[in-house]
């Protein structure tokens, strides 16, 4: 007998056109589930997408995710499973635990749609409601050589602002400066340290990305906007210490930071 586990499943992806919801149709898909995908257009038929199916995943840029929760919530039956795989955690899970009586949880996929698998990928797991229901899909991620981290909505969103935020715009500034002093970077690259090339490849994987959800991850909400304004703020407190040539200051800066690394 076929353990429930591995089981196949009825799955709907709400915004499984994107790129992400692609990655999770084609993943589940090829795992021998049966997934459909709700776009735009597809909301007539949303009594047989989501009222028939096993799990929904809500796959839709952050700013909709809340409204679409609600929306589609309406359609489910007490047995159906819902999560977002969005890349904010409060709200989507408080939203699914107040309009959806039945297993509730939120995924964070910590990569970008282009990798070609989930092996060697994490993904952060917040509990809602019905932990037992999502078993086989993080059975399913842990086969295919995922790390799950479980936390809190409220703990992965503070985590968000540093992992996630501040990181973008950091990088994006940097991408900003090389392309606004018009550097070759071929040419820099032939003569760099491993750290650069890094830092390079890193604002390379950042650019490929769109535009629209790198805005989206950056405006979030309200903390990483407090963050990344306080960053800006940083750089121009350092920069200002550079520009009257401080040395004692920046040395003391920087013995500050090495202190709060070091734990001493």
């Amino acid at each position: 007998m076929q353990s429930d586990n591995f089981r196949h499943r009825k799955i709907t992806i709400i915004g499984g056109l994107g790129r992400m919801g692609k990655f999770f149709t084609q993943q589940l898909s090829i795992a021998g589930h049966e997934v459909s995908v709700l776009g735009h257009h597809d909301w007539d038929n949303a009594n047989l997408l989501l009222g028939q199916t096993e799990l929904v995943l809500v796959s839709v840029p952050i700013e909709y995710t809340v409204d679409v929760i609600k929306r589609a919530a309406k359609y489910l039956t007490p047995n159906t499973a819902i999560a977002d795989i969005t890349s904010v955690k409060t709200e989507p899970v408080k939203a699914m635990l107040e309009h959806h009586c039945g297993p509730v949880m939120g995924l964070h996929p910590m990569f970008g749609p282009s990798i070609q698998s989930f092996f060697g990928q994490k993904i952060v797991v917040c509990p809602g409601r019905g932990d037992k229901v999502f078993q086989w899909i993080l059975d399913f991620f842990v086969m295919q050589d995922s790390e799950l981290i479980f936390s809190t909505p409220e703990e992965h969103d503070r985590m968000m602002v540093v992992i996630q935020a501040t990181q973008h715009f950091s990088r994006f500034c940097l991408g900003f400066f090389l392309a606004q002093e018009r550097i070759d970077i071929n040419r820099s690259l032939s003569m760099s340290s491993p750290s650069y090339r890094q830092e390079i490849d890193i604002v390379n994987r950042l650019l490929a990305q769109s535009p629209h959800l790198w805005a989206d991850i950056m405006l979030a909400t309200e903390e990483r906007c407090q963050a990344i304004c306080s960053l800006a703020k940083t750089y121009t407190h350092l920069a200002d210490l550079v520009a009257r040539k401080d040395r004692n200051a920046l040395i003391q800066e920087f013995e500050n930071i090495q202190d709060f690394f070091t734990g001493s």
